[in-house]
């Protein structure tokens, strides 16, 4: 499966999370959020002008700014 930054994942796309490149307090409340190495997710929609993006992870749904979803590397499902 190919691995891309979340920012660029279309809404409906699914994937595995591969890696959390952020560190420090970013890095933290991303991997507090849930959103950590082997967890699926799934993209529910995106903001009209792309910013920010609903994320569905574990039983939930969050948002993320693009800026954050840029530290978060997706093996995407090529099937959705």
């Amino acid at each position: 499966m190919p691995v891309i930054a979340m920012r660029r994942m279309a809404p409906g796309q699914k994937g595995i999370i591969a890696k959390v490149k952020a560190t420090g307090e970013l890095g933290r409340r991303i991997r507090d959020m849930g959103l950590v190495p082997g967890t699926p997710l799934l993209i529910q929609g995106r903001a009209p002008l792309h910013d920010p993006v609903a994320v569905r992870v574990r039983s939930f749904t969050l948002t993320l700014r693009n800026n954050e979803a840029d530290y978060i590397e997706v093996e995407v499902d090529e099937q959705s």
